[in-house]
């Protein structure tokens, strides 16, 4: 019988479990390495005990940096099968998180089913489903009934939720007298402050804090501390809104930890090139190493249709730079919601930036595959280089949309390819072009 509540509670008592033996495994570290890093809190493994099909991940300092896919049920599109799609095309691609968005109607058949399928981590953002849940209008929904919604959510197995616990009455004093563009962009953030304007009263996850630390150690579900205050373009990054909001969260990442409870920090939205590292590099300092969470960020506010390319630029960045988890965005951002074919492109340029960030950070063999890759090229190998893309069916329906005569080149330089050009002459022969072979 277990001794322990949470992955947290197991490290501070020298305990390694059967989910750190398998992130070792994962990540070519040491137990006791992963162990310490658990129990000061600068690594998370998110796995609620009722997530029984998950394939347990790290998420932290010295790791592989981690991708999310958002889906989820929308008021304008009640596809259930679609959003079922969209999780296996996650699953596929090798996301390693899920979260479910959904916000209209009864989500928890959704949402078990999910959890009962995905050996990806699963999160969602409680706020979202409260009014579904509950069937009530927001000003009607009282402290005790979001809790009610957490718990609902923590029993059916979610392995992180985001809890926008750090908008409290000073954080949104900042955020007026800062006269931002975008005001509030974070959906749960926005209803906090529209219920906590109309009530008067605290943010409740503020407020009870404790008892939502309560119920989250009950299950071992990792809290994802939400910025309600991130910037929605680039003249709102890094005010006083922000900075104070992030300030309150460091405080919340500690007492979080008192309970054994794992912490996620998530961060800005949009956000100019130069600022991404002193972002990352604030985060960590004031929540105390704690695991960074980015979307994108966006580096700039004018590509709607190609924001999958704008935030892949920020969180490859970002993550460089010391963030360890990255949540896609596809070219469906600030659209509409996105179908099968933009959860791919969002999948896939996410990764990118994550395995270009892994090679910055010298994460161990995270080169590994490009090196075969290259040798691949140098071969002229095209089954290789199929087999070691990042998406291997992209890569061989461009090359066979224009086969080239001779396999051994592609049809942009043809025979004038400079690989095969520089391995004949390496092997003694002669390079020609006007003669057919």
């Amino acid at each position: 019988m277990k001794n322990y509540k949470t992955q947290m509670e197991a490290a501070k008592k020298g305990i390694i479990t059967p989910e750190m033996e398998l992130v070792c495994s994962k990540e070519q570290i040491t137990p006791d390495y992963l162990r310490e890093k658990v129990a000061i809190g600068e690594i998370v493994i998110p796995a609620n005990v009722n997530h029984t099909s998950l394939s347990a991940e790290g998420i932290g300092q010295g790791l592989k940096t981690k991708i999310n896919v958002n889906l989820g049920i929308s008021g304008d599109l009640k596809d259930y099968d679609m959003e079922m799609s969209k999780v296996n095309l996650a699953l596929q691609y090798g996301a390693e998180a899920i979260m479910d968005l959904s916000n209209y109607g009864k989500t928890n058949h959704f949402r078990k089913e999910l959890i009962k399928k995905s050996s990806a981590m699963i999160g969602t953002v409680p706020m979202y489903d409260a009014i579904g849940y509950l069937e009530k209008d927001l000003l009607e929904i009282t402290a005790s009934d979001f809790l009610k919604v957490v718990e609902a959510h923590a029993k059916e197995g979610v392995d992180f939720v985001t809890i926008h616990a750090g908008i409290n009455k000073r954080v949104i004093e900042s955020f007026k007298q800062s006269k931002r563009i975008t005001n509030i962009v974070s959906r749960g953030g926005s209803l906090l402050f529209a219920w906590m304007e109309m009530t008067g009263n605290e943010n409740p996850f503020f407020e009870y804090y404790d008892d939502v630390l309560e119920i989250l150690r009950t299950y071992d579900v990792t809290i994802s501390l939400g910025d309600a205050l991130r910037p929605g373009c680039l003249a709102d990054s890094s005010d006083a809104g922000q900075i104070s909001e992030l300030i309150e969260i460091g405080y919340l990442t500690e007492r979080a930890w008192e309970k054994d409870v794992q912490v996620i920090v998530e961060g800005p939205g949009h956000m100019a090139l130069n600022e991404i590292k002193a972002n990352v590099l604030m985060e960590k300092r004031i929540c105390h190493n704690a695991p960074f969470y980015v979307l994108g960020p966006l580096v700039t506010d004018i590509a709607p249709g190609y924001d999958h390319i704008t935030s892949a630029i920020g969180g490859s960045i970002a993550a460089a730079s010391g963030a360890d988890f990255l949540c896609y965005v596809t070219p469906a951002e600030h659209l509409r919601l996105p179908d099968l074919a933009d959860v791919k492109e969002g999948i896939i340029a996410t990764k990118i930036a994550a395995h270009a960030a892994d090679i910055a950070k010298n994460i161990p063999d995270a080169r590994k595959i490009d090196n075969e890759m290259a040798k691949a090229r140098h071969n002229v190998d095209w089954d290789k280089m199929f087999s070691l893309a990042i998406d291997p069916e992209k890569a061989q329906n461009y090359y066979e949309s224009t086969p080239p005569k001779d396999r051994h080149t592609c049809s942009m330089c043809g025979k004038m390819c400079a690989v095969r050009t520089t391995n004949l002459i390496l092997e003694g022969k002669k390079v020609e072009f006007c003669t057919e072979k």
